[in-house]
């Protein structure tokens, strides 16, 4: 049997009783069904799942179909039709290299097309969502294909209704509408604007964006590199949690916190993590706390998924015991409780 270890970028992982490696929409689809009722599980890149050391009992179906097609258009833009399982990060560098703006605060983010509607992976005051137009997916449940609308994807932060439904839908392909241009939307992320030495609301060079967005992803260990352990994580474990406008008040003023239009305010993860009195390269046998960013549990080199579960359910306590706020796990948990 295959170690799944092999697949996933934090490196632990125990055996699939069968793995199936996909490269177009109509193997995709002969691969679930002829797993029949047997459990089965949708890899991309394995970047945001941790797989329990005991393994998958069922069909893994690794997808690796990566057609893209384009349209251009001098007053609507770009319309790229991507497969799902072309590399996300691959994807941002090709538009940009193409002239198309919008993907390049999303540099670096690991894993595949397919996965990030699902998630709606965002980063520097972008999320994809903003770009996608339609998503082309199999329901398990029917035994058909369906499209989805943007609307009807009814994203919200790292969330869709994809990620709703578990299961049922399988992603083939994004349609992404893109802008014909070379320079970024104004730059709204403190942060990212002080990188490019900039006032927020200024605009830049999408190159010079992405090169801005790539060092500072670097810098929090956030780009996978085979070299470097710290980077050997499934990127952000928790998502930053949503909490009510009273409950954000008694949060220390130190607190990063950004109000939402329904009244809500997202607060930021890992500052809660870093004042709950977990610290940077914290330890559970192999599992490490990223000495980069609180926000990546890390394999070390000899990490289990027992270690990295047991290192992230401590820091998920010691928040709620310091300020009563339970983080949601945005990784994958495969076989695999915290």
């Amino acid at each position: 049997m295959t170690e799944l270890s092999k697949y996933t970028s934090l490196r632990v992982g125990g055996p699939a009783r069968e793995i199936v490696h996909v490269a177009s929409e109509s193997a995709i689809i002969a691969a679930i069904e002829a797993a029949g009722d047997s459990p089965i599980l949708i890899m991309g890149g394995g970047t945001n799942v941790l797989i329990a050391d005991n393994g998958f009992d069922g069909t893994v179906i690794h997808i690796a179909n990566n057609s893209v097609e384009s349209e251009i258009d001098a007053c609507s833009g770009a319309t790229l039709t991507i497969g799902a399982g072309e590399n996300w990060d691959s994807l941002v560098q090709s538009s940009i290299d193409h002239g198309f703006a919008g993907l390049e605060t999303l540099s670096g983010i690991p894993g595949t097309v397919g996965a990030a509607p699902i998630q709606n992976i965002g980063a520097y005051g972008h999320e994809v969502s903003e770009f996608i137009t339609r998503v082309r997916t199999y329901d398990r449940e029917n035994k058909a294909i369906r499209t989805f609308t943007n609307s009807e994807c009814e994203f919200s932060y790292r969330n869709s209704y994809f990620k709703a439904h578990p299961g049922r839908y399988v992603v083939l392909n994004v349609v992404f509408q893109l802008r014909i241009g070379q320079m970024s939307a104004p730059i709204t992320y403190l942060e990212l604007a002080k990188k490019l030495q900039i006032e927020i609301g200024d605009k830049v060079s999408i190159l010079d964006c992405r090169a801005g967005v790539l060092e500072l992803r670097a810098g929090k260990g956030m780009l996978l590199s085979a070299q470097d352990h710290d980077s050997w994580s499934a990127g952000s474990f928790f998502t930053n949690p949503i909490i009510s406008q009273q409950a954000a008040d008694e949060l220390p003023n130190a607190a990063p916190k950004w109000p939402l239009h329904d009244g809500r305010v997202k607060v930021s993860a890992a500052w809660l993590i870093e004042n709950s009195g977990v610290h940077k390269g914290d330890e559970i046998g192999g599992a490490r706390i990223s000495t980069k960013h609180v926000l990546a549990v890390t394999n070390s080199g000899t990490a289990t998924a027992a270690d990295i579960a047991a290192l992230a359910k401590r820091a998920r306590d010691h928040v709620q015991k310091a300020f009563g706020i339970t983080l949601i796990a945005e990784v994958k948990l495969i076989g695999v409780e915290i």
